[in-house]
């Protein structure tokens, strides 16, 4: 396995550029996601990577190599791609074995290769059919296994289980992560879904715009997310959003709401002006429901999970949600209470970005 290290990376399509300058170092044998809506440049730094577009400024390395001018086939890296991209008239093994085949490997070590990566991946009674014999889930275990087979410095994962439904997605995660337990392997894999990046990464990168937004433990990001991107991407149900100025001193600063009545006490925040507009973010999960709160809000929705209830409301004409394991009655046009715990608050500035409790 190896390192890969990206330096300044930018690209254009044409005069459009779609890479702002990524800078991002991949240790051996770590898990990375990179995650963000669609079109936020996540594919295309992958492909980068794996050679299948060209590196407009910057420079890319693998290991100690650097490999902007290294055609695909000699990056030895081995792409999984959303599409499964198996040969309809070869069988699993074939598919498998193709590219060791195709560099004229020994016969016997291209049957242990293959026995060993079907064993992993829980393949071994399908290596006679083909494609269209498999489910989904099947044929994504093929694809991984052709990656496995080659033994390549890093594998590289676009958006490998997009196409599969809910339950066969928390499958193949537990297949990826095990894999990866398994093998030590370096890993670079692309996903728009925040519950694939939070379970599966060792580290998070986190992209939108064509500009890295932060990048630590999928913990790192829930907890202390860096602006207001971060914040409302990671988390489900995403995190809520206040609208508000900053007043006060010291720890009796607080935050007054847009539309007037109702202040969020917050301390001292650095670098806050008086009567900055400022932006209060709590999750759903940390909003406490309390028959004596401080705060009111009308139920406008209630979304039943089974494990607890969403509860979509109302509070001085800006809307939050709540996520509670309180199976009460909550009907549509109840009246609830609630405090917002101040430690469980994020407070964001006029650009948008995080601000840190002063001290």
């Amino acid at each position: 396995m190896a390192s890969i290290a990206i330096e300044g990376v930018r690209k254009s399509f044409g005069n459009v550029p779609v890479l702002h300058g990524v800078d991002l170092d991949v240790r051996d044998g770590e898990f990375i996601v990179l995650v963000g809506p669609s079109g936020c440049g996540k594919s295309t730094l992958l492909r980068m990577i794996a050679g299948l577009e060209d590196v407009s400024d910057g420079t890319i390395r693998i290991g100690d190599r650097a490999v902007n001018d290294l055609a695909p086939k000699d990056r030895d890296i081995a792409m999984v791609f959303q599409s499964y991209a198996l040969y309809p008239h070869m069988n699993v093994a074939n598919n498998m074995s193709y590219s060791l085949r195709l560099r004229k490997t020994a016969k016997e070590k291209i049957g242990q290769a293959v026995e060993a990566a079907a064993g992993k991946l829980g393949l071994e009674t399908l290596l006679a059919r083909r494609p269209k014999a498999l489910s989904g889930g099947q044929r994504q275990r093929v694809a991984m296994g052709r990656a496995i087979v080659r033994q390549p410095k890093a594998f590289l994962f676009d958006e490998p289980l997009s196409n599969l439904d809910a339950r066969l997605r928390e499958q193949m995660r537990a297949e990826i992560k095990r894999m990866h337990g398994d093998l030590g392997a370096t890993s670079i894999y692309v996903t728009h879904d925040q519950i694939e990046a939070m379970t599966l990464a060792d580290r998070i990168v986190a992209m939108h715009g064509g500009v890295v937004q932060q990048v630590g433990s999928p913990l790192d990001l829930y907890d202390r997310p860096a602006n207001l991107f971060v914040a409302g991407f990671i988390g489900s149900p995403a995190m809520n959003f206040l609208k508000g100025r900053y007043h006060g001193a010291g720890e009796n600063s607080e935050i007054t709401l847009n539309g007037g009545g109702l202040s969020v006490p917050v301390g001292a925040r650095d670098g806050m002006e008086e009567a900055g507009v400022a932006t209060i973010g709590i999750r759903p999960e940390h909003l406490a429901l309390n028959t004596d709160g401080r705060y009111g809000a009308t139920v406008d929705l209630v979304e039943p999970t089974g494990f607890g209830i969403i509860l979509h409301l109302t509070m001085q004409g800006q809307e939050i949600k709540a996520f509670t394991l309180d199976r009460s009655a909550l009907n549509p046009g109840a009246k609830i209470r609630f405090d917002l715990p101040k430690e469980h608050l994020h407070i964001f500035d006029e650009a948008g970005d995080r601000v840190e409790e002063a001290g």
